[in-house]
């Protein structure tokens, strides 16, 4: 895949990540509890997360890198599992939390999803003990559609999933 369009907002720069920003996540990526509700565990080996946040297989990839300078602070990922679907996923650098930053960067990317690249719908499956990311969503405006019990297997044993999605006409952004 192409790297992404970079997506500007009142306070951040989102644009494809780049090997230096490995150490700005690595908090994230590394942490035991930031990365329980992930898919995986948390890494232990700095080059396999500059492989992780790299891979553009997997997916586009946004960084949001303050506008008034700065590391990166977040991070936001799309795949298209169907034509005109897409799937979100993000995570934030530890210490970010609560600032709003996850909102107005995901605003703008799912702004660009729909308006630009004509996708009809976005979903995401979050682990139901992850409040604050379920939160997140359902301010944006996703509707929560399933609650699907031991929907994987991950490091921390089997996981029920919410899943979430939002149609381009319910998006007024």
């Amino acid at each position: 895949m192409t790297n992404p369009t970079t997506l500007t907002t009142v306070r951040f720069t989102c644009r494809a990540p780049v090997a230096e920003d490995v150490d700005a996540f690595w908090p994230a990526f590394a942490d035991e509890a930031h990365m329980r509700h992930w898919s995986r565990g948390p890494f232990s080996d700095r080059t396999e997360l500059a492989d992780y946040l790299l891979d553009e297989a997997a997916g586009r990839s946004w960084v949001a890198v303050p506008r008034d300078g700065g590391a990166p602070v977040f991070r936001m990922f799309t795949s298209s599992p169907h034509a005109q679907v897409a799937e979100i996923g993000y995570i934030i650098v530890p210490g970010h939390e609560g600032q709003g930053i996850a909102r107005e960067c995901l605003a703008a990317m799912i702004s660009h999803l729909f308006r630009e690249e004509g996708i009809h719908r976005i979903f995401a499956d979050v682990d139901p003990r992850n409040t604050p990311s379920a939160r997140l969503l359902l301010n944006l405006g996703f509707t929560r559609e399933a609650h699907l019990r031991d929907a994987m297997k991950t490091h921390i044993g089997w996981c029920d999933s919410w899943l979430f999605g939002l149609l381009c006409d319910e998006w007024p952004g």
